[in-house]
């Protein structure tokens, strides 16, 4: 592959690279958007039973208590809940093992808070469609409080009622020890004289992260539906609407998740609304219960609030770990994923991983890469050959070509060699950049010396000022100026076509790439740096090798 060639091939890498930064794969939202709720899902056939008159105005399906009660607490070893006393309202969902940042008084990552008394957090309701009271009704709490050891049982914290009209409602929550997960079921009696077409809905109201997001970090709505993943940013959450088989919703930000689980999995309504005060509620909402006087019902969910770690997800066996989205690398993303976490159990930090991770695939492409410098060098001996083909023919492209390729042929090179090893570590590449900003084990992952976080972009020190192309913090990037010097070594060692112009071009792009890393994650400066310098010494084996 002579210089030309290489030039072409970097380039379109980096516009690759900047393409994918800035605008990258956007969700599909295809025709389950928006879309009307079916006549016959929206009008069920009347059942025997009284109707009450038509309410008033309708109600929103948030969750209207009775009165102010003391929180109850429920503290496991994995997270620290409250839930209000009131009724089945979670007001704040902390992590035990997880910190907001990297400082050490900082507070635990919380996943649901209410701000004020008037805060819906985690909430379920009815639509009042036909009951117009049926959230009014007083609660009674089995437990003031609930405490789960490691290796303890299962505990329940039930709420009851009876509303005005007869309907008993029991909501039950089933905790866990070890576990993220949360079974909720809601049983409800009719024992009313009337007939119940209301609809439940469980409620997430979260209010945005207002922090700049890292590149490559989805924060917004998830859900499954018709088994294929949906992802809607949190500034395009306004009135969305999807109807369908739908397996999961969730709340999703960088590293974690709030999702609600259907056991049953059957066709139902998810909605997402802006609220007044900028908080995102997002609905999940069964089909109409049509109760009759004397029927009753259970419906079942599971509640995950925890990191979007690939292994728990997998082993809840709801099909949640399909949240975990690497775009378009995503074959390749997991099994990198995988083997960091093996390589991590035995070296016990991300970035030995990350370099050992790196050494392996250099090894395993080394024949092809060294097949690629060796053509690399043979061409440039050719270059006195093509040039003198080239002014010879310069009329005549059609016989150039011609001539090129024969000189090709007899010296038994293959212009196009040292292609495919550029080609093989793009996905790579952009494997590590979306694994980084997107996985729980790289979170506050520390390395070495000043590299805190290898999930963060590599600052020394911290600076009050501001600084051109830099997001904040604002600091010396050292790693990444350390990787730009090693690809501007790299480029002095790659054999030239002798075309000053190419040759400026090409050391134009150690330092396009240096401010292009400035923000990114160090652990991927980390893999890049790795990788030149394992080329570099490559390069150099091959040079005295061929001369």
């Amino acid at each position: 592959m002579d210089k030309k060639t290489l030039l072409a091939l970097g380039l379109s890498f980096l516009v690759f690279l900047v393409w994918s930064v800035l605008f990258g794969p956007k969700p599909t939202e295809k025709s389950t958007e928006k879309q009307s709720i079916p006549k016959k899902e929206q009008s069920q056939p009347v059942l025997e039973g009284r109707l009450l008159p038509p309410p008033g105005p309708k109600r929103d399906f948030m969750l209207e208590t009775g009165r102010n009660t003391r929180d109850i607490t429920v503290e496991t070893d994995l997270y620290i809940a409250k839930f209000s006393g009131s009724g089945p309202l979670i007001k704040s969902f902390k992590l035990k093992k997880y910190r907001s940042t990297l400082e050490k008084d900082s507070p635990l990552k919380e996943l649901i808070h209410v701000k004020n008394k008037n805060g819906h957090g985690f909430n379920l309701g009815f639509s009042g469609k036909n009951i117009p009271n049926i959230n009014w009704a007083t609660y009674k709490v089995n437990r003031k409080e609930i405490t789960i050891r490691p290796g303890g049982q299962p505990k329940e914290l039930i709420y009851d009622r009876v509303s005005p009209e007869g309907i008993e409602i029991q909501t039950r929550f089933i905790f866990y020890p070890d576990s993220y997960k949360i079974d909720l079921s809601v049983d409800v009696n009719n024992k009313s004289e009337y007939q119940i077409d209301d609809n439940l809905s469980l409620n997430i109201v979260h209010l945005p992260q207002k922090t700049k997001k890292r590149y490559g970090a989805f924060e917004g709505m998830a859900l499954l539906l018709e088994n294929k993943l949906k992802e809607i940013k949190v500034g395009k959450l306004k009135d969305k609407q999807f109807f369908g088989q739908i397996s999961w919703v969730a709340r999703e930000e960088p590293y974690f998740l709030a999702a609600i689980v259907d056991e049953k999995s059957r066709k139902s309504t998810v909605k997402s609304s802006i609220l007044p005060d900028d908080e995102i509620k997002i609905s999940y909402i069964t089909p109409s219960l049509n109760l009759r006087q004397g029927q009753n019902t259970t419906e079942n969910f599971t509640l995950y609030l925890g990191p979007m770690d690939l292994y728990i997800l997998k082993a809840l066996n709801k099909k949640l770990e399909k949240a975990i989205n690497f775009g378009w690398f995503d074959i390749i993303a997991k099994p990198l994923l995988v083997t960091l976490r093996f390589f991590n159990k035995y070296l016990f930090n991300y970035g030995l991983s990350i370099i050992l991770l790196t050494i392996i695939i250099k090894i395993l492409f080394w024949p092809l890469t060294h097949k690629s410098y060796k053509s690399m060098k043979e061409m440039r001996k050719l270059q006195p050959m093509m040039a003198k083909i080239r002014e010879k023919y310069k009329g005549n492209k059609q016989e150039m070509q011609k001539q090129l390729m024969g000189l090709y042929k007899t010296y038994k090179i293959n212009p196009m060699g040292g292609c495919l090893p550029m080609i093989v570590q793009i996905p790579v590449f952009f494997a590590f950049y979306r694994i980084l900003p997107n996985s729980i084990e790289l979170r506050h992952a520390p390395f070495f010396l000043w590299i805190k976080d290898l999930s963060a972009p590599d600052r020394l020190f911290s600076f009050p000022f501001q600084i051109p192309f830099m997001a904040p913090p604002y600091g010396i990037p050292v790693l990444t100026l350390i990787m730009g010097a090693s690809m501007f070594l790299q480029q002095k060692m790659t054999p030239t076509t002798g075309d000053p112009a190419q040759a400026k071009m090409m050391m134009l792009l150690p330092i396009v790439f240096t401010f292009l890393f400035i923000n990114f994650p160090s652990g991927l400066v980390l893999y890049w740096l790795v990788n030149n310098i394992l080329s570099i010494a490559q390069q150099y084996r091959i040079n005295k090798q061929v001369g």
